[in-house]
């Protein structure tokens, strides 16, 4: 019998398709099935690295379907596991008449114990699932970013790492390669039972953020060359992005857009003719680090009223010797198409916050300022230790993308690119507490918001959240915007308060949309299991 290694995966859904994504111990043909609704769709499994996956596209499923299924490996049973104890996983379709419920959280620690990183939101979520009535699920989990930490190992990972290298060997105490990330995932995605049962029943979108290659991925151009002149980082790096295209975002895409991915097409060529198609995703994951224009990672998609448009902000990222973006062309074209009105809600998701608090924006601006040069060549250097340091690399830290994205954000609000939304929200994470940032000046038509939810788990403690707390408070912004001032940095185009937290808990939030109004709950795991609410804010009210 073929065992199922991880999974299954409830991936991208619309309101009739499904997506199952699944790795397998060996080769086999995988099927979804559920023969009393007329569901019985299989794939082939491509390899990659001696490993074996699978994506199932189910198609003709009714608006708001409920359908409990079961995998199959070469006509084995092997989902659902008897006795697990939590209901039938189901396919579970978008219903375009029924509103939108998106979960949303990041920075996920994995495994380890509750004294560490306390309790586990998504396992939180789980419990509170298992029992509740339909109309409490969310309709999708998304989830912006550290799905693994790459750098910050577990002793379980630890453990594995020295079963294939000796201790010392560069880079320590870190994942080196492929092999290394897959088992970051088997311990993030498979070990805890109930998240195990969350991911195969709750449709899931995810971004990467740091963390999943490399704390400050992707910094500035000097971060840039410090990497690649060490011999280990070819292997990493083409590890990072190659697992991720597989075990992430390869859910992300509609059956649409992975029918005409050439990507896809090559990796099962070259399994189906060679065995495992390793050298071709390693080549495309190189490729796609050193020339970020030749991939996409943002993607967006359309249900209902409501378009959700996710926001690759480290790979894509314009760093050269003499430019420096968010985003590079090509990427910030394609979000500023992407971003029209006509839609009852936008929702624009980027693992870092685009409205940070006022201190950390106004020091991450004049931090920029200062490292290009602006104090100096010899401030310049100090202001690159200084960026790194404190991991100022926000979109604050990218001010000329910043001020375009919020021309951008301006015109759909005024209603000058079609019909003005009742809503735009930006959802992020990273940061590592969680709190509502409303927009309060230029008067447009638009409520803008920035919703923060972070850490699933993974808090910050002692010191560091000392120093947010303060950096929260209205009066800490304004030394540091003199500073920007002096570095000729000008004032942010857009004026936004914290009117809800800061939380600095382990969290999930939950964005509810219907019709023109949208209102968010932040909830945080309590003691025995479960979930509490934490804070709700109406958007639209």
């Amino acid at each position: 019998m073929t065992a199922l290694l991880l999974g299954p995966h409830l991936r991208h859904v619309s309101e009739r398709t499904a997506t199952i994504w699944v790795e397998t111990e060996r080769p086999c043909e995988v099927r979804v099935v559920n023969r009393e609704h007329g569901v019985d769709a299989g794939a082939r499994t491509f390899t990659a690295h001696g490993h074996h996956y699978a994506l199932v596209e189910i198609d003709g499923l009714e608006p708001g379907a409920r359908v409990p299924y079961e995998v199959l490996a070469d006509g084995e049973t092997v989902w659902p596991e008897e006795g697990d104890g939590y209901p039938p996983s189901q396919l579970r379709t978008l219903d375009p008449d029924g509103g939108l419920r998106i979960s949303f959280g990041s920075c996920r620690r994995s495994p380890g114990t509750v004294e560490e990183f306390g309790h586990d939101a998504l396992t939180a979520l789980a419990q509170r699932l298992r029992g509740a009535d339909d109309d409490a699920w969310p309709d999708l989990l998304l989830m912006v970013g550290d799905q693994v930490y790459a750098d910050e190992l577990s002793d379980e990972m630890r453990a594995f790492i020295r079963g294939r290298r000796a201790p010392g060997d560069p880079p320590d105490d870190e994942a080196a390669d492929f092999e290394d990330y897959t088992h970051l995932y088997k311990l993030a995605w498979h070990d805890d039972p109930a998240v195990r049962w969350l991911l195969s029943t709750v449709p899931t979108f995810t971004i990467f953020d740091d963390h999943d290659i490399r704390d400050d991925w992707n910094t500035s151009f000097a971060w840039r060359e410090e990497m690649w002149s060490q011999p280990w980082w070819k292997a990493r790096i083409t590890g990072g992005i190659g697992s991720y295209w597989i075990y992430q975002h390869l859910g992300n895409m509609s059956p649409g857009d992975r029918a005409s991915d050439p990507l896809f097409k090559a990796l099962r060529t070259a399994s189906d003719e060679s065995g495992d198609a390793g050298a071709v995703l390693d080549e495309f994951a190189e490729k796609a680090d050193k020339e970020p224009a030749s991939t996409r990672w943002s993607y967006a998609h359309d249900w209902g009223g409501t378009r959700l448009i996710v926001v690759d902000s480290r790979c894509s990222r314009l760093l050269t010797a003499d430019r420096r973006g968010m985003l590079d062309d090509e990427e910030f074209q394609w979000l500023d198409d992407q971003c029209q009105g006509g839609m009852d809600h936008l929702l624009i998701a980027s693992s870092l916050p685009y409205l940070l608090p006022m201190a950390i924006h106004h020091a991450e601006s004049w931090n920029e300022a200062m490292a290009g040069g602006a104090w100096g060549k010899a401030a310049g250097r100090l202001g690159e230790k200084i960026r790194q340091a404190a991991d100022l690399e926000h979109w604050a830290a990218f001010e000329k993308s910043f001020r375009a994205v919020a021309a951008d954000v301006v015109s759909v609000a005024r209603g000058e690119r079609g019909p003005a939304p009742a809503s735009i929200s930006f959802l992020s994470g990273d940061i590592h507490y969680s709190y509502l940032a409303r927009v309060v000046e230029p008067d447009v038509q638009s409520k803008v918001t920035q919703i923060v939810c972070s850490p699933l788990r993974n808090p910050l403690i002692g010191k560091f959240r000392m120093a947010n707390r303060v950096a929260c408070s209205r009066a800490a912004g304004g030394p540091f915007r003199a500073l920007a001032k002096l570095s000729k940095v000008p004032a942010p185009p857009i004026r936004w308060r914290m009117t809800d937290g800061p939380w600095f808990d382990n969290a999930i939030a939950t964005v509810h949309l219907s019709g023109r109004e949208c209102d968010v709950r932040w909830d945080t795991p309590r003691d025995g299991g479960g979930l509490t609410e934490m804070g709700r804010a109406e958007i639209t009210g």
